[in-house]
């Protein structure tokens, strides 16, 4: 079926909920605990369950591209397949975390060219009935493999080249005080990759209503950040989930399309010889490309 957009409202998802060729995929990621148990605890009638960790990741390995790697093309295809959605079928991705997390399934989809939206509001903004339970096994199906395009996906040595020459502008999606190296709960080293600029995801949204910003506003806030003036938005996070809403919202300000770090800031620790910068100021990017010694 049509999606109206790549962000759907919730009064439309009601509307739609049993229209034929058409998934929910409920992408949770509770860290340290079970995001099939909070999935059982209360979803979207109907809604299938892509645990955001074991899905939509493939497992991290050391000196690899940070926590969250993504899949080889043709296990992703499988994930989808079980998942009962396939070549035919439009997907409306959820979480219960501002849609933090829902937005590395929309990447994943939409990078290669599948209809996915994202559910304004998400779980939070449903206001109607859940369905408990494991909910309904999904119709194994078949969905076609594709390679990951590269020119929407950056490496470490990409945001290097792109901070030292100035050709990009590097968004750190993270809290603002993981940015500035305040705290850092889940990686060995806190701070941010010098010359990168702090966009914290939550900030695409209104705060009372827990929506996306429209689309002015959005585009307000990332040429403000920088976006739009003829640099490459590269996009980071702690590992490559949360990095994908900010490249949603800026599709979503009318401002092209950003390209998402993969190993992010968990990637770029994989080598402890780069640098790294901590308080509010970006930093010198030209820290990011050590010179050579020898």
């Amino acid at each position: 079926m049509d999606l109206p957009g790549i962000l759907v409202e919730p009064e439309w998802l009601r509307g739609n909920l049993d229209a034929p060729g058409l998934v929910i995929a409920d992408c949770r990621w509770v860290p340290g605990g079970s995001a099939l148990a909070a999935f059982e605890a209360g979803h979207i009638p109907g809604a299938v369950l892509l645990d955001a960790d074991a899905d939509l990741a493939a497992r991290a390995f050391s000196g690899g591209p940070g926590r969250h790697p993504l899949p080889a093309p043709r296990t992703f295809a499988d994930t989808m397949a079980r998942a009962g959605i396939g070549d035919a079928t439009s997907v409306v991705a959820y979480d219960d975390a501002g849609g933090s997390h829902a937005a590395r399934l929309w990447w994943m989809l939409d990078a290669i060219g599948h209809p996915v939206a994202i559910l304004d509001g998400a779980l939070a903004g449903w206001q109607a009935p859940l369905e408990t339970g494991p909910g309904r096994p999904p119709v194994t199906t078949t969905f076609t493999a594709r390679p990951w395009p590269r020119d929407l996906i950056a490496d470490a040595d990409d945001v290097t080249h792109g901070l030292s020459e100035g050709s990009a502008l590097v968004l750190d999606a993270r809290a603002p005080e993981r940015y500035r190296g305040e705290v850092e709960p889940i990686d060995p080293v806190a701070g941010h990759i010098p010359g990168a600029v702090s966009a914290p995801w939550a900030a695409n949204l209104d705060p009372e209503t827990g929506r996306f910003l429209d689309p002015e506003a959005l585009r307000g806030r990332y040429t403000t950040l920088g976006a739009g003036d003829g640099r490459e938005a590269i996009a980071q996070c702690g590992s490559g989930l949360t990095a994908c809403h900010d490249v949603f919202a800026i599709r979503l300000a009318g401002l092209g399309r950003a390209r998402l770090c993969e190993g992010s800031w968990s990637g770029w620790l994989s080598d402890r010889s780069r640098p790294v910068a901590t308080g509010a100021d970006p930093g010198n990017p030209r820290a990011a490309r050590p010179e050579k010694s020898g």
